[in-house]
């Protein structure tokens, strides 16, 4: 007998592939779950316990804070002179005016060391795309990758063709005011050293790295390096490097390891040469001690503080309710996922 199979019908097709995906209780959301009832017991417990926990974390938080000693001096303006208050820039750009500025300070309560000098810098955007872009994380980790200078223009090459390494707007405008300090004419020694992040240093800056044609432009933006140091080794380059979210921000000078007494009269001797100006930004000479939660920070605690009362104020709010007004709870068995497999409560 013969293939009752006509010539005409052609080739079976293929069975087509399914895009339904593996059973699994998982995918379908079969698997168990917690569904709890919110009875106004289970509400009141929960407001009270965050309460009860938040607020002493806050008390604790703020009388840290509280313990912080700061010292904060704006100098942006008392260190340009009289004459040059109406026209700064021309002030901070001129390669010959005097742009030393000696201040004193008074310690206000006693500092336990390491005290910790930050600038401050208000109004300057690290945050602002093309600038975090300006820069080649391959050409800072790797001698090899030297001419990786995709995102550094107009700060990518000298004017002959040269890189410029670090290259980018970033390290170009390295920040390049200096603090001295000293107490009964005595010198007081900053320490510099471990102020960077060690991962930086250890991953996003190469060893066999080495500024060259740093600041050989026309128009220099800030701070020098030098030359036979590796970037690894560039403690204040690599806290630069690491920009700022916000437009007023904080960068760690360096430490002063010894303790401060109170009412000491620190004279301090700045170097104004950074241009804010040019801008509207201001500068700050910071001195800081620290405790368990970082350096003053109000904020935290009164964020703990203010949730934990209003937690506190809701637990009891909902007990007054419920004694005032109470409400016959429905019964739990009628819930759907309460039901027997046949449908039944």
């Amino acid at each position: 007998m013969g293939d009752s199979t006509s010539p005409s019908d052609g080739p079976a097709e293929p069975r087509r592939k399914s895009k339904k995906p593996k059973y699994s209780r998982f995918t379908q959301q079969e698997l168990p779950a917690c569904k709890p009832l919110l009875t106004p017991m289970i509400v009141v417990t929960t407001f009270a316990l965050i309460g009860i926990i938040f607020i002493p974390i806050g008390l604790a938080s703020l009388s840290a804070s509280e313990q912080v000693v700061e010292i904060v001096y704006q100098y942006d303006v008392d260190c340009i002179p009289e004459q040059s208050q109406n026209d700064k820039v021309a002030f901070i750009q001129s390669s010959v005016t005097n742009k030393t500025c000696t201040r004193t300070l008074t310690v206000p309560r006693h500092m336990d060391g390491p005290v910790h000098i930050y600038y401050e810098l208000d109004n300057f955007y690290q945050n602002h795309r093309r600038y975090v872009k300006s820069r080649s994380d391959k050409q800072l980790r790797s001698k090899a990758s030297e001419k990786v200078t995709t995102n550094c223009a107009p700060e990518a090459t000298t004017s002959d063709g040269s890189v410029i390494v670090p290259c980018g707007l970033i390290a170009w405008s390295l920040f390049n005011d200096t603090y001295s300090f000293a107490i009964d004419s005595k010198t007081i020694e900053v320490n510099k050293k471990n102020i960077a992040w060690q991962s930086d240093k250890e991953h996003k800056f190469g060893n066999d790295v080495y500024p060259k044609n740093f600041q050989m432009g026309g128009l220099i933006g800030g701070a020098k390096l030098n030359a036979s140091i590796p970037l690894s080794e560039q403690e204040d380059l690599i806290v630069w490097m690491r920009t700022a979210a916000l437009p007023k921000f904080r960068k760690l000078y360096g430490r002063i390891e010894t303790d401060l007494d109170a009412n000491e009269q620190i004279t301090v001797t700045i170097q104004n040469n950074y241009n804010t100006y040019s801008f509207e930004g201001k500068k700050k000479l910071v001195l800081s001690t620290t405790s368990w939660i970082g350096g003053k920070n109000d904020f935290l605690g009164t964020a703990y503080l203010t949730v934990g009362s209003l937690c506190l104020f809701l637990a009891m709010a909902f007990i007054v309710l419920y004694l005032l007004k109470p409400r016959t709870l429905g019964d739990p068995s009628y819930l759907s996922w309460n039901r027997n497999p046949d449908g039944h409560y």
